[in-house]
This record gives structure tokens, C-alpha cells and sequence, in this order.
């Protein structure tokens, strides 16, 4: 492991060929900030915003849980999280930069210790929200081998999921966990045993990042598992961007989840497969090349996945997305009681990613709230995000409260095992 501080030169690099790599990748840089001055508590005017208020009305706390919420850091404490070489080398400026401007959404302040730093940010934003309000913590496994092994220079990240169990139980009012478990591991279900005993609300996979193919029938034992426990599996789908794994995009496809569905497992499906395209392979490998948004709203319509395939909402307002993908998931409110309210914390950090204003110019924000959306995400980027669902509009329709009401879809498989 490389130095665990981010020195001032490195970082200023590393953020500049983070902003090199986001406009190599279609991001659009017109806001001239990029870094996040990380404000504390908002000010009085800010707290008496009339647009905040309008976020709260109709929504009960204690039912609002941010399902989609990583956790991150490089290691520099018994956390266990180890970070891959490539986003820790100048030498790799890309992933280098990337995982900078995470650190900063993230408000990590040097001299305290990334881990302690990123975790103490994360649960001041949160406690900063009314009470009962609540974030689910990726764990993140790493990438593994045919035959099961951990890869450590294929793997990204890896935050352990005891490192996630720990931090939900020291702060059990503000924190749930969500374990990782790749299902080629020989100790696969085991793991998850131990998970959904020790209190693990969901399991989280990305395909690409981790080397698992959804379809193949090795995960079987591991969707019989989950459907015993009624544990859900949140599951990336559409292209990915964040990490490692450009080479196996492929196995983000969103039909490649049909098997788990076809076990009876709750999926969900992360960004409502909002990026990208792929085989359609309902008409065989090598059919046509589609949006994989248009393959998760074929899968959403099936009726023998209603009450077993979801979406989380998370990133939909990031510059990379299509309009189209808010406006039909706004429109479609036949779905709003399969949709899960996800953050993606801490990207709505990254003040670059999202543009309030140009929402409101396509007539998805009112413009009056433009101005104090763009304050708040300086002061807490999670209410940040809640806000900008809450107000978003289209055609006078709005995301239902059940979109934000998640709790209950977490706590459904909460049973002992027979």
C-alpha cells in the first residue's frame, strides 16, 4: 500500500486528471467549481428554505432509508479496506483522479485518517436528517477468479463487510449494512449466513467490477440461499464507470439477473440499468444492441417479476444519463411501488455530476429552487440528493412517497433462519 495521505500535490494533480477523465468520458464541465468546499451545518436562511420544507411534507422519517450508500477509504485504520494500485498511483491518472474527487465529495479532511474521516462525514450528514432517517453501507468484495480466488490487482476496492457491520452497530440509529459476497467463493453461502445474522439488510454485487456473471448456473446455490432468507440482492446494471471492469461490461446486462428472478430472489436493479447499451438476449446472443434502460422497463413489465424485481433511483440526475430515463421513471407510476430511493453517496458530492439548473431548463426542477439546491449540496449532498427527487416534476407528476418510504422493503426478510 502506497502512502494513506493525500498529500496537497498529488491531490491537485489527481483531481486534474479527474477532470481530464470526466470530459474524456462525456461528462460535461460547464460549472466552473469542481471541488466541494465541504460546509458544515447549513445557515438559518438555508435551514428556512421553503423548498426544503416542500421535501419533508409528506414523507415519515422514520420509513426513509438511502439504500444505496458506499462506504470508502484507503485502509490508514483497522477498517480493512484496501483500495487497488491503479487508483493509488499517479501512474494510472484516471482512476487516480477519480478516486480523489470521491475523497473530496466525501470531505475527507487531511490529518484525521481517511477511514475515520470519510465514516465521522458520512455520519455527521446523516444525523443532520430528522430522526429515523437511515443509510444502508456497501460492503464491496473483491474481484475473484474462475475458481473462486480474491484477485487483489483486478479488484478496485474491497471494504469488507465486517468493516460495514461494525459501523452500522456503533451507529445504529443513523446506519443499516449491506454485505458483499461473491458467489464463486467456495465459502460463498456460508458468508451469507453469517451476514444475515449479524443483521445485513441486502447483498450488493457489481458484476463488471467483481467478475460475476448473473446468469451462470454457479450462483444458484447462492440464490437459493437468498430466497430462504428473503434477503435481497441489489445488482448494478448498465454500463459502469466508477471502477475496474471496462472489459466486462457485458455482464451488467440487466437480463443476465433473469435467473436470479427465476429462483425467487427480490432483485434490485441499481440505477435502474440508466446507462449504456447491450445484447438484447431475449433474441439470442447475438441479437440486437439496445439501451439497457429499455431491457430493465421490458423486464419491469413482465408480470411474473412484479413484487420480485425493483429499481433504485439512484445517479438518474447525473449529466451521463438521458432525460428520458427521469421522465419515464417520473411517468411510469405504475412503477413508483417497485422504485427504492438510493443516494449513491458521496457522487452527489461531486459538484460537477449534477446540474440543478439545467434540470429546471428542461422542466424537471421548478427555477426558484435552483439557488438553494446548489447551496445545500455544499452543506450535506445526501439531503441534496433527497431534495432533488422530491421537487423533481414532469408533466405535473412527481415520485410518489413510497419511492422514499424503503425501510419496509428491507426489513421484510427480517426472520431467523429455520
Amino acid at each position: 500500500m502506497h502512502s494513506h495521505t493525500l498529500l496537497t500535490r498529488r491531490r491537485f494533480l489527481g483531481l486534474a486528471a479527474g477532470a481530464v477523465a470526466m470530459g474524456a468520458a462525456g461528462w460535461s464541465l460547464a460549472r466552473p467549481a469542481l471541488l466541494n468546499p465541504c460546509r458544515a451545518a447549513m445557515t438559518p436562511d438555508l435551514a428556512a428554505s421553503p423548498w426544503l420544507h416542500q421535501v419533508w411534507q409528506g414523507l415519515d422519517p422514520q420509513q426513509v432509508w438511502d439504500c444505496h450508500v458506499h462506504l470508502a477509504g484507503v485502509g490508514d485504520s483497522d477498517s480493512g479496506v484496501v483500495i487497488g494500485p491503479q487508483l493509488d498511483s499517479c501512474l494510472h491518472p484516471v482512476q487516480y483522479g477519480q478516486r480523489l474527487l470521491y475523497m473530496n465529495a466525501g470531505c475527507v479532511e487531511q490529518g484525521q485518517g481517511v477511514d475515520h474521516s470519510y465514516a465521522a462525514r458520512l455520519f455527521n450528514l446523516a444525523a443532520a436528517m430528522p430522526a429515523g432517517c437511515k443509510l444502508l453501507l456497501f460492503a464491496f468484495d473483491r474481484y475473484h477468479d474462475a475458481q473462486g480466488r480474491p484477485q487483489d490487482d483486478e479488484s478496485s476496492l474491497y471494504v469488507p463487510n465486517e468493516y460495514a457491520a461494525r459501523l452500522a452497530a456503533t451507529h445504529a440509529e443513523r446506519f443499516e449494512w449491506v454485505a458483499s459476497i461473491h458467489p464463486h467463493r467456495a465459502d460463498a453461502v456460508e458468508t451469507l449466513q453469517a451476514a444475515h445474522a449479524a443483521g445485513a439488510r441486502a447483498v450488493k454485487w457489481l458484476p463488471s467490477a467483481m467478475g460475476i456473471d448473473p446468469a451462470s448456473p454457479r450462483c444458484d446455490a447462492f440464490y437459493r440461499a437468498l430466497h430462504q432468507m428473503d434477503l435481497p440482492l441489489i445488482a448494478h446494471a448498465g454500463k459502469e464507470q466508477a471502477v475496474k471492469g471496462e472489459n466486462r461490461q457485458s455482464l451488467n446486462n440487466p437480463l443476465r439477473l433473469r435467473r436470479a428472478l427465476a429462483a425467487g430472489v427480490r432483485v434490485v436493479v441499481a440505477h435502474c440499468a440508466s446507462m449504456g447499451q447491450d445484447i438484447d438476449l431475449d433474441r439470442g446472443a447475438h441479437g440486437p444492441t439496445i439501451d439497457n434502460f429499455a431491457l430493465f422497463a421490458r423486464m419491469m413489465d413482465e408480470p411474473q417479476n412484479r413484487g420480485l424485481l425493483f429499481g433504485d433511483v439512484s445517479a438518474i440526475m447525473l449529466r451521463n444519463r438521458s432525460l428520458e430515463v427521469l421522465t419515464t421513471l417520473l411517468g411510469r407510476t405504475d412503477w413508483h411501488e417497485r422504485l427504492l430511493n438510493g443516494s449513491d453517496y458521496p457522487i452527489p458530492g461531486i459538484l460537477p455530476l449534477i446540474a440543478p439548473a439545467a434540470l429546471a431548463r428542461a422542466g424537471l426542477l421548478p427555477q426558484a429552487a435552483v439557488g438553494d439546491l446548489e447551496r445545500l449540496r455544499e452543506h450535506n449532498p445526501l439531503l441534496f440528493d433527497l431534495a432533488l427527487k422530491r421537487l423533481a416534476v414532469w408533466r405535473g407528476q412527481r415520485f410518489a412517497a413510497s419511492v422514499f418510504h424503503t425501510r419496509s422493503f428491507f426489513l421484510q426478510h427480517a426472520k431467523v433462519l429455520s
